[in-house]
């Protein structure tokens, strides 16, 4: 008996070093990405609103998929670029003011707004980035906070009349997606359960959409030198490659995401604020890239949750809610140094280990 065991084992081990490999090879696919940026929509806001203190809180569970988008965006620039911007509260700010003027003055259809935002933000992102990538390090990011509150002063003051000053924008309509599809119109049955609304959906598409493009990106030949980049950019440019201008590639997407999240925050709140170009909103979006992870699609994804989490719930249970946010910074930082999501790598890979511990 003991001969036939010691005779399996090694088959056993490589079957399971088999599977392990196939699941490796799996889970490197953009489609599996994808799917799995699926299946969290439609199971999240399932397991989250039903949960017994946190009834009725579907705006939240939208709210974290807008954030979710502008972070995945500034992952690009830090996580994979290696470029700190503290000034990208003028991307989401500045595309916000663009989609609510936008939806006042001439149509307020949600994915025109959207679009206007977007645009908006790139060309943004391309007059500040030229005019930043020439230095680097600290110095571009002073740059950054240096045009971001520049912009937050002209909101406040000189355009004031036109933004609403210190009151934020209230003039923002917004009309059927489509023009005939309300966004408060609800599913029936099955889909009711799954997609709730039209808003939901809305939301929630972009969200995915935002994983698929970011998958894309990361895993593109761009990607591979703006990692190359953020390791070692004396490198890349010996190698012949202009790294400014894939910098200022990288600055420009990274735009593009917080201008699609800027026009959606402002769908979603139907109102903006002055302080979303205020310099606390670049912060903002930094603690929640660190918190969740830099260099990972989901680790943004992560530190939206649990950012937003700390913001809107526990803040009504504890007054001092921006101590319990700096000590949970603080323990991810100090403990887990590649953030919440490096949890779940730290956990796949041991339980990985385990797995194809008879190997060696």
């Amino acid at each position: 008996m003991s001969e036939q065991t010691e005779t399996a084992t090694p088959a056993e081990s490589t079957d399971t070093a088999g599977l392990l490999d196939r699941w490796d090879a799996l889970r490197e696919r953009e489609s599996f990405s994808i799917l799995g940026a699926i299946a969290f929509v439609i199971v999240f806001p399932m397991i989250f609103t039903n949960l017994p203190a946190y009834n009725g809180y579907m705006s939240l569970v939208e709210l974290i998929y807008i954030w979710a988008i502008f972070a995945i965006g500034f992952d690009l620039l830090l996580g994979y670029t290696g470029l700190l911007s503290f000034g990208h509260a003028v991307f989401w700010g500045g595309s916000a003011y663009a989609a609510g003027l936008f939806s006042a003055n001439i149509y307020g259809e949600p994915l025109l707004m959207v679009l206007v935002a977007t645009v908006t933000a790139i060309v943004l992102a391309l007059i500040i980035g030229v005019l930043s990538l020439r230095r680097g390090g600290i110095y571009f990011a002073i740059l950054t906070l240096a045009f971001g509150q520049m912009m937050y002063f002209l909101a406040l003051g000189p355009l004031g009349e036109i933004t609403g000053g210190e009151d934020g924008f209230t003039g923002v309509t917004i009309e059927p997606l489509l023009g005939s599809i309300g966004l408060g119109r609800e599913f029936a049955g099955i889909l009711g359960t799954l997609l709730h609304d039209i808003s939901y959906v809305l939301f929630a598409g972009f969200f995915v959409l935002a994983v698929a493009a970011a998958v894309r990106i990361v895993r593109s030949p761009y990607g591979a030198i703006f990692q190359a980049i953020a390791e070692n950019e004396q490198r890349v440019r010996f190698l012949g490659l202009n790294v400014w201008r894939y910098k200022l590639v990288a600055f420009v997407l990274s735009g593009a995401f917080a201008g699609v999240a800027g026009g959606l925050h402002t769908i979603h709140a139907q109102y903006v604020a002055v302080g979303s170009l205020y310099w606390i909103t670049s912060g903002d979006i930094v603690i929640i890239t660190v918190l969740g992870g830099v260099g990972s699609i989901f680790g943004p994804v992560a530190g939206a949750m649990a950012f937003l989490y700390v913001e809107n719930i526990v803040s009504g249970e504890i007054a001092f809610w921006l101590l319990v946010l700096g000590a949970l910074f603080v323990t991810v930082v100090w403990l887990f140094p590649a953030g919440l999501w490096g949890i779940v790598d730290g956990i796949r890979s041991t339980v990985r280990g385990q797995l194809s511990g008879d190997d060696s």
